[in-house]
Formats: C-alpha cells, structure tokens, sequence
C-alpha cells in the first residue's frame, strides 16, 4: 500500500507545471524587449510624447469685474444774487488741517509705468498699453484696483509707496517682472467745490500737495465782485460754516494760505445775509445724497453680476464633479497587476504627470511577501502602427532600496501595465497548495 502512495504522489508532482501556471515576462516570442530601469532609461521612457487631461476651464476662471460704475454727470451751478451793503462782516475761520500723506481713495485711477528696457514691456505685458506703455485703473467701490493676469489688489487708504509696494507683491506672485514705477493719473477721491461770485464754478480736486484757499479762487478765475466791502468768501466743513471776509483775505496771506480738506463748499457771496449761501450747500449736499445713491445703485448691479457669474462657474463645476462620478468623463489610466497590496485601474490625474512611484503606493504598495523586489515591470505597448505588438518591459529591480528613486521619476502614460512577478518561493507554496488536496484524495483512495 505504501508503495503505491509513493507513486502517486510522484505522479502528482511531476504533473506540478500543468497544477499551476505562474505568469512572467519573457522575450519568448521575440516582441517583447526588457530594458533595466537606469537613470538614462529612465530619460528615454519619458520622452514618450504625453499631455495630461486639463480640468476644464470653469475650475480655471475667477469671478470678476473691470468696468467702471456709472457716474452721475456734471453737477449744476449754483445761483447767486447781489444784495445791499452790509455791515462789518465778522471772521470765523476753519481749523487747519492736519498735514498727513494722500491716501488713495475710491474713484482715483492709478497707472502703471515701465521704467526701462524692452524685456519689461515684455514681462509686463498686458498690464501696460502697447501705444505709450501706459494705462489707467480705476479705484472702485471695494477699494481695489483690477490688473489683467494679476486679479485684485486693494489700495484704498493706502499711500503711493505702500501701494507701490503691495503691487509690487502681487506681481512677484504672478510670475510678472514687476520693474515699474506706479502714479496717480486722475485724483477723483477727494474733493472741494467752489461757486457764488467766481469766473467759472466748480469742482476741484485735492492732489499729493495741499490745496489751499488762493490756488482753489484762481482755479476757478478768481473772485468776481464789484464792492470788495460786503464780499465774503464762505466754508462749509462738516457741518459748520465759517467766513473770510474778502477784505480782510485779501491783506492776510496766512488768510489767503487757509489749507482745505476733503469735501469743503466753498461759496463767495456778495450778500450780507446767509440765505443764499446756505442755499448752495443744500445744493451741494443734495447732490453729494443723489451721487451716493447713484453709486450705491451701480454697486448693486455690478454684484448681481458677479452673484450670477459665480453661480454659473459652481454649476458648471457641479455638473463635471457629477459626471466623473459617474465615470462619464474620458480619462487616463494604468493597470496594476502581478503581486501588488491592491490591483485594479490607477487613474492619471488631471494637469500633471504621474509616476510609477504614485500607482505603486497610492494602491498599497508590493506584496512584500509575495512579490519579488527584482521582477517590477512597467510594461508599455508600442504606438507604431508597423509595430503594433511590440512590448517594451521596462525592469525596475528594487532589491537595491536606493533604486526606487527610479520609481518617482518612471513618468505613467496610458494604458500602461504595472506588473509585479511572484517570488520563486511563492510560486512553490503555490504548487503546493494546488497539489496537497489532490495527494490527500489519492492516498485515502488508495486506502479504501
């Protein structure tokens, strides 16, 4: 009996090659060529042409807006009638000022200016006009200006250095030469209006120098008055009202130096009573209200807009995050195979490429039981059509540790095989474990 068990069993191992068949990667049919991974191969590998898939463009677009917000047109003048002679005219005269720094201010309009050389109108290009290297942006209601290739950059109550500065931030960002020179092209934030007895009423703006009371007069043609003895020049500074009487102006030059700030009315009346003079600051008033109510009307169009952009960007993502749920998008994959932690499909990401490192460890890794550091393959089929199956097998051996550096400069393409051969010992247990039940059966056979 126990001569007939040893039989069988050699008859069972010796059929071990038709029990199991373990898969390798072989040159048996001449088509398949097997190149060691080395630094040098590794370069010819990744010459192999291969652009990734892109996110589409709405995950790339940014909500924005460049306009500028409607105005309210020019402002009427005001009216003025001459009255009897008064008497003495008493001097209230406005605090001065202090002496601080302009600060930028909404409506302003910045501009841009190279300062030398042709590679920085090439660096900054599309920041400055093509003509004269210059253009103009405009401070709007958020307090920031609007640069192509830059985005927004907020400015308000900032000075010009400081300006200069967080521009010059923002482009260092951008990847842009930031060699430029920024200026205030129009003062449009700060204002003083003039009316009653001048040449030409009006509104004036307040620069980087003070604005005094002399150069805002002969900004508008001067005083226009016959009896210089009831003329008085009015100011209206939150919510007071003081007097100059012309007299007394035109002998003081420290009168005449009176530094104005922001949003003063000036009115030279030829009147001794105040009627008409707090008549035109009513004015003045009643337009600052309906500019106000102009802009705050603008603004809210302007952020409808933007709401309705938005909501269009977030849909559009939305619906691509929902079809590559549902793998209806076209993508990119490699294969893993062989003695791998986890086989299946790798999918190559969108806009970079991936290498053989990210498949292998993204999924689990080599079976480091099983799997045999020195059998690790990328296999590649070839793109010619002459050739179509031509494989090559390129052979990353990783008992050495250091070589897996290989591994995370090995770059992916599609329908790449990442394939992981079995360790000798394993495809022995293998043999084993099919054989066992089957020796088992023959003795209990043989037995019966």
């Amino acid at each position: 009996m126990f001569r007939y068990l040893a039989a069988s069993t050699l008859i069972l191992l010796s059929s071990c090659g038709v029990a199991y068949i373990s898969p390798l990667v072989t040159n048996a049919g001449g088509d398949v060529h097997i190149v060691p991974l080395t630094f040098e191969t590794v370069l010819a590998a990744n010459k192999s042409p291969y652009e990734p898939k892109q996110l589409p463009a709405a995950f790339f677009q940014t909500v924005g807006h460049t306009g500028v917000l409607q105005g309210t047109g020019p402002l009427p003048s005001p009216v003025f009638q001459n009255q009897a002679k008064p008497g003495n005219l008493a001097l209230r005269v406005p605090n001065t000022p202090l002496n601080t720094t302009y600060h930028i201010g909404v409506g302003d309009v910045l501009s841009l200016a190279a300062r030398s050389g042709g590679s920085t109108a090439k660096d900054v290009s599309g920041l400055l006009a093509a003509e004269n290297r210059r253009q103009g942006y405009t401070v709007q209601d958020d307090g920031a200006i609007s640069i192509p290739d830059v985005g927004r950059v907020k400015v308000l109550d900032l000075t010009l250095e400081e300006a200069e500065a967080a521009l010059f931030q923002r482009l260092l960002e951008a990847q842009i030469n930031p060699s430029f020179s920024l200026e205030i092209a129009e003062f449009n934030s700060k204002r003083i209006s003039i009316g009653g007895a001048v040449g030409s009423p009006a509104v004036i703006p307040i620069t980087m120098t003070p604005l005094t009371l002399d150069q805002a007069i002969a900004g508008v043609g001067g005083i226009r008055a016959s009896n210089f003895e009831f003329t008085s020049i009015r100011l209206y500074r939150n919510g007071e009202l003081y007097q100059i009487p012309l007299e007394q102006y035109l002998r003081r030059p420290d009168l005449q130096k009176t530094r104005l700030s922001a949003g003063d009315s000036i009115f030279v009346d030829t009147e001794y009573q105040l009627d008409r003079a707090q008549a035109y600051f009513a004015e003045q008033i009643t337009l600052q209200q309906f500019r106000q109510q102009a802009r705050a009307q603008a603004l809210a169009e302007l952020t409808s807009v933007v709401n309705l952009r938005r909501a269009s960007l977030q849909e559009g993502r939305a619906n691509f995050e929902a079809q590559l749920a549902k793998d209806a998008v076209d993508r990119d994959y490699a294969y893993l195979a062989g003695e791998v932690n986890e086989s299946g499909r790798f999918t190559l990401p969108y806009g970079r490429r991936a290498t053989l490192a990210d498949a292998l460890y993204s999924k689990g890794g080599i079976d480091t039981m099983r799997g045999d550091p020195s059998q690790i393959y990328v296999l590649r089929g070839s793109n010619d059509l002459r050739e179509p199956g031509v494989v090559t097998a390129w052979n990353l051996d990783a008992r050495n540790a250091a070589n897996l550096i290989l591994a995370t400069r090995m770059e992916l393409r599609p329908n790449d095989i990442i394939f992981v051969a079995e360790q000798p010992v394993t495809r022995w247990n293998r043999v084993i474990t099919q054989i066992t039940p089957s020796i088992f059966n023959s003795v209990a056979g043989s037995v019966n």
